[in-house]
């Protein structure tokens, strides 16, 4: 889809609309996707669609007055970026004019965007990519970096992350995996390529940690290269020089400061 919408539905009200005159069936409709400007060829089977949007409409219907419809709309960075559509089409989306083509490469990039956001939220210092900063890679813009994964595992909500990374520096070159539900960074300087997992049961603190390599650099696809299809589908390649890798997976508790060294404290 091309969006994402989550109904909170009160079950009286809801009740009420099923065993209305429309029994909650919302209208249908034909929504073709045409190949070309002629509009005489279908890019792919075209089908009925609804839209479960459409159901307050039924609501306000069957209870009047007493209808009590809101929304809460929140930034797209936030909330949504679809990985729906092949490089091809993506460019050809950008080419008339959209700023959201849903391929691959597009999505990685506004999740790195959506990162970049969270730890400068949590006090880190680093670059964020705003638009007139995004790069063309392969006809689809991206972000130059930093390129930041925040696994589940290490933290979902925003008090998670400010709980989980505090302070530190990250260069827009750097390259940045983070993963361990008992990881706390603090303090990272950061002008390359890290990557830090830990498992269950591992209690990991980072403080002080500094990492300077040639870390990930982004290399264009060349048109006749023969690629993965999972490589082919970002039109560009990771090519990866240097990383400073952390792996921990024994229970205890640990340490890790300035110089990258594994302390087991227990």
């Amino acid at each position: 889809p091309g969006n994402a919408n989550n109904l909170v539905l009160e079950l009286a009200s809801y009740a009420k609309t099923l065993k209305g005159e429309d029994e909650g069936v919302v209208v249908e409709f034909v929504n073709p996707k045409y190949k070309d400007e002629t509009r005489t060829e279908f890019k792919k089977p075209t089908r009925l669609e609804c839209m479960m949007q459409d159901f307050p409409k039924l609501l306000q219907k069957e209870m009047g007055k007493e209808a009590n419809v809101g929304f809460t709309m929140l930034d797209r960075w936030l909330t949504f970026s679809p990985a729906k559509n092949s490089l091809e089409a993506g460019v050809e989306s950008c080419k008339n004019g959209s700023t959201a083509p849903g391929t691959m490469s597009s999505a990685e990039s506004e999740k790195y965007i959506q990162n970049q956001r969270k730890l400068r939220h949590a006090g880190v210092s680093l670059p964020v990519t705003e638009e007139d900063d995004l790069v063309l890679v392969s006809g689809i813009t991206v972000t130059p970096g930093p390129r930041i994964i925040l696994a589940p595992s290490f933290s979902v909500s925003q008090k998670e992350t400010k709980e989980k990374i505090q302070g530190g520096s990250i260069t827009e070159k750097s390259s940045l995996i983070l993963e361990g539900g008992g990881l706390i960074v603090k303090n990272l300087d950061l002008d390359g390529a890290l990557i830090i997992r830990t498992g269950p049961s591992c209690e990991v603190t980072v403080d002080g940690l500094k990492v300077q390599n040639k870390g990930w650099v982004l290399e264009e696809n060349s048109q006749n290269s023969d690629l993965p299809e999972s490589v082919a589908i970002r039109g560009y390649t990771m090519r990866r020089y240097e990383t400073k890798e952390i792996i921990i997976e024994d229970p205890g508790r640990y340490f890790i400061g300035e110089d990258g060294v594994v302390n087991k404290l227990d």
